[in-house]
């Protein structure tokens, strides 16, 4: 199984003694999601004992935020590998030219992906990253550079509290099911050539559970990406387009959510397999840019309530960067 340091580090961040001396402040931003962190200088070494702490906010609050924290590329990633082994940039889409760890979330990015009018649903947009893959990252990092004056926002949602607040009858039945996870054109749309080629390139197709298990705390956590899950195993096609539409509708409550507004030099890091997240389309409706960087870290291969993995369907997992990981 693949392993992350996040994960590794899971009892330790997890447990600290209530007694421990606090180096960093927590801000809790909603009831269920999100804290804004102070008193940490992202630029420079994080000693032992503040890693342990910024791990445990994660854990418990799901993505925590940083203001004011001007890094390179060089920086960032420095910074992210106190937590993981970062991967290239994106498996399908690339990577900053000279930083393979870092990929350019840009406003009109997707523009090269599909064509045509997107059907728009209340859970649209909403993903886990890369969850195509056999092992996702653990988790997302990501850096405002160019930021818009209003708009531009990111919403986050809490998947192990949308488990948690499902009815026991239906818990029980989620238990049970899997379902593929592909890189498809969103509903209503065509894939362009562009990314037709990339697909062939780098195809990822995997079956995860529709829940998995947290091995740092035993949470469950409701397993789906609205952008990537297309399909649930072993039913109908009819049954699972109602069973995929009820669970997206659920996971995207307001009340899992928390709402974070970019300044420059924001940053937001995310535990990928306990969130989804959405950016809200208001930006194509404005004439500003918005320029972002993030950095993925390696993840493990997803273990049901059953106990079963993960299996890929196509392609392989995604491993830490390495010079030869880009060709």
């Amino acid at each position: 199984m693949v392993r992350s340091t996040l994960h590794e580090s899971a009892s330790r961040a997890s447990n600290l003694p209530a007694t421990a001396p606090q180096t960093i402040t927590v801000h809790p931003l909603t009831g269920h999601i999100g804290a804004e962190i102070e008193g940490v200088n992202l630029k420079e070494p994080l000693p032992p004992p503040v890693l342990e702490e910024l791990k445990a906010a994660l854990l418990k609050w799901k993505v925590i935020f940083f203001r004011d924290q001007p890094l390179s590329h060089e920086e960032h990633i420095a910074f992210a590998r106190g937590f993981g082994e970062p991967t290239v940039g994106h498996p399908v889409f690339g990577f900053v030219e000279g930083y393979p760890q870092v990929y350019s979330v840009a406003r009109d990015r997707l523009k090269s992906r599909a064509e045509g009018e997107q059907v728009i649903r209340p859970w649209t947009g909403f993903h886990t990253d890369v969850t195509a893959a056999v092992n996702p990252p653990a988790a997302s990092i990501l850096r405002g550079v160019i930021v818009p004056p209003y708009g531009g926002d990111t919403i986050w949602t809490n998947l192990a509290e949308a488990y948690r607040t499902l009815s026991a009858p239906l818990r029980s039945f989620v238990d049970t099911l899997r379902g593929v996870h592909s890189f498809r054109p969103p509903e209503g749309q065509t894939a362009t050539a562009e990314f037709v080629e990339k697909n062939k390139r780098r195809p990822l197709v995997s079956e995860h559970p529709l829940v998995r298990v947290i091995p740092e705390t035993g949470e469950r956590v409701l397993f789906v990406s609205p952008s990537f899950l297309k399909s649930i195993s072993g039913v109908s096609p009819r049954e699972s387009q109602h069973l995929l539409e009820l669970l997206f509708e659920h996971v995207t409550r307001p009340e899992f959510t928390v709402r974070f507004r970019w300044h420059p030099n924001s940053i937001a890091f995310w535990d990928n397999r306990t969130t989804a997240h959405l950016a809200p389309r208001d930006i194509f409706s404005l004439d500003f840019d918005r320029q972002l960087y993030r950095i993925t870290l390696r993840g493990d291969v997803p273990v049901g309530v059953d106990g079963k993995l993960s299996t890929s369907i196509e392609g392989d997992p995604l491993d830490a960067y390495s010079p030869e990981s880009v060709h």
